[in-house]
């Protein structure tokens, strides 16, 4: 009788142990920190890692994150009301997105047994806007798959919108002058940074003597006097510092045009040629 309980006994604790061995899987997950913002596009990766039992097959589910609205194509790290979007996705290119379902890009596998390493390609795309500060998201990688239970890794998403500007400008041509009043144009693009306010400043030319209020273009030792102006009607004076009248602005995040005005005054009768002089457009900001 002993004999036949002890083997019982053996018997139970055998069916036990198979039963402890059911297939699982856990999950590690690194941030993803952008640095600093300034407009164009950024680029960064993080990782989720993930270890399952060999044969045990899954998929990886990344959520929409903690900010207000967002969705899986359409993520945004958040600083109060203030969102800075920015996107996840599972491959280098960057045009697969990585979602929480099979329909919206999750990334599927299966364990080995070991500790497979996963890659989030990062971006913030160009021109997103907001205020200067530091902003966040908390994303939530989701390991799923039949027989198991569903492992979770949290990471953080960090980014910090900077002050930075741009500056391009085309050429000012007043083409042939008569000796009657010409006006021409030019363009300055500014770009800055969303809240960042800054001036842009004209120099006074290459001519010797040339002021930011007596400008002239020169051939040779011959001078040409012109004027650059802020306004259509060629009264405000466009220098370089504030009693000169420079030009301010506040950054968009997007390139903010800027009109300059050119004017030959009438009456000046000098030697036929070509006139020229060079201009340095400075954003200070």
């Amino acid at each position: 009788m002993m004999r036949r309980l002890t083997f019982a006994a053996l018997v139970l604790l055998f069916f036990a142990a198979r039963a402890s061995a059911a297939n699982s899987c856990s999950a590690f997950a690194s941030g993803v920190a952008f640095g600093s913002y300034y407009g164009s596009v950024v680029d960064i990766t993080g990782t989720v890692t993930v270890t399952c039992t060999s044969g045990q097959a899954y998929d990886i589910a990344l959520n929409a994150g903690l900010a207000s609205g967002a969705t899986i194509t359409t993520r945004s790290m958040q600083n109060g009301s203030a969102l800075l979007g920015y996107q996840l996705f599972s491959n280098s290119g960057r045009t697969t997105n990585w979602g929480n379902s099979s329909s919206t890009g999750w990334v599927a596998g299966t364990g080995n047994g070991s500790a497979q390493v996963y890659t989030i390609y990062a971006q913030i795309p160009a021109g997103e806007t907001g205020a200067l500060r530091t902003y966040t998201d908390t994303i939530t990688a989701s390991i799923s798959g039949t027989g198991i239970t569903t492992a979770t890794a949290q990471f953080s998403v960090t980014a910090t919108i900077v002050k930075d500007c741009t500056v391009s400008a085309t050429n000012l041509a007043f083409g042939n002058y008569t000796g009657a009043v010409n006006n021409s144009t030019s363009t300055v693009s500014v770009k800055c940074t969303s809240g960042t306010t800054y001036t842009v400043s004209l120099s006074a030319g290459l001519a010797t003597g040339a002021t930011v209020t007596t400008r002239q273009m020169q051939n040779g030792s011959a001078l040409l006097n012109y004027g650059l102006f802020s306004n259509s009607g060629h009264t405000t004076n466009w220098g370089n510092t504030s009693a000169t009248n420079w030009v301010s602005g506040t950054g968009n995040g997007a390139s903010q045009p800027v009109t300059v005005y050119g004017q030959i005054p009438a009456a000046q009768y000098v030697k036929p040629g070509s006139f020229t002089d060079t201009i340095t457009v400075s954003v200070t900001y």
